[in-house]
């Protein structure tokens, strides 16, 4: 018996050059994702690659998202910092309203905001931080939505002040019993091999489940599937993964149009 047709978002990080300085697969990735998560200044990405990256999106009809970081471009963004809620807020404001500015003079819309790095991780966990992010984008755009860690506080603050919450997972990261990510200097928290990682992908969409690092399962439902573009031959493993979610007929479409894919277990 064949399954039902289902659809899910891909989203990757892209922008992240800066000057002189090339990063990741941008174009090839560009067309594979549904969503584009564009690097705002802070952790990555410089004016004219904001630019430019906007313009490949809309030519390739491929949803625009802010991806603003911690201001930490030594370390790529992943180091944690001690920040307030308010600079959070500030650095979210600051970010998210360039790259606005990028997609308003191109003549399109913005469509999301995923935080990068350990701001992603440092709001996942933390209340007061969560919900100042959330407020921060309620006063720039209420149409915008928000990706994170499902079941985190970033998810609980969006839907407590209501702002749309995209819940995300990842094709090719591990994942610990709790639901969170193996931080990557664990053994095996990067998943290496496709079919491995195309396996995770389809059983997060179909059934919503993942299974974790010490073998058990746990329920997970998600709505966008990162693709990390910092990993090896990565534009060549994402159009793998597509390969394989097509073949498991799991269509690839943006969130905005999305319709709902999860079997309730």
């Amino acid at each position: 018996m064949t399954e039902r047709p289902v659809e899910i978002d891909l989203n990757a990080d892209l922008g992240e050059g800066y000057g002189v300085y090339g990063f990741g697969e941008d174009e090839a990735l560009l067309k594979v994702v549904s969503s584009a998560n564009i690097a705002c200044g802070f952790h990555a990405g410089d004016p004219g690659i904001m630019r430019r990256t906007v313009e490949r999106c809309m030519e390739l009809g491929v949803a625009v998202g802010a991806h603003p970081g911690l201001p930490d471009r030594m370390g790529f963004g992943r180091r944690q910092m001690s920040i307030s809620a308010d600079e959070g807020a500030d650095w979210m404001t600051y970010q998210i309203g360039a790259l606005y500015a990028f997609v308003h003079s191109a003549g399109g819309r913005l469509q999301h905001v995923k935080p990068h790095g350990a701001l992603y991780h440092m709001a996942a966990g933390n209340e007061e931080l969560a919900a100042a992010i959330v407020r921060s984008i309620l006063a720039m755009d209420q149409q915008l939505l928000l990706y994170g860690p499902p079941n985190s506080c970033l998810q609980h603050a969006a839907q407590r002040l209501g702002l749309a919450f995209i819940a995300e997972g990842f094709a090719d990261r591990a994942y610990l019993p709790d639901g969170r990510l193996a931080p990557r200097h664990l053994p095996n928290a990067i998943i290496e091999r496709p079919e491995h990682a195309a396996a995770q992908a389809i059983s997060l969409v179909r059934e919503g489940r993942v299974q974790t690092v010490d073998g058990s399962s746990i329920k997970l439902h998600v709505h966008t599937i990162c693709l990390h573009g910092d990993n090896r031959m990565a534009a060549e493993r994402a159009k793998q993964l597509a390969a394989h979610l097509r073949s498991a007929h799991i269509g690839i479409r943006a969130p905005g149009v999305i319709k709902t894919n999860i079997v309730e277990i």
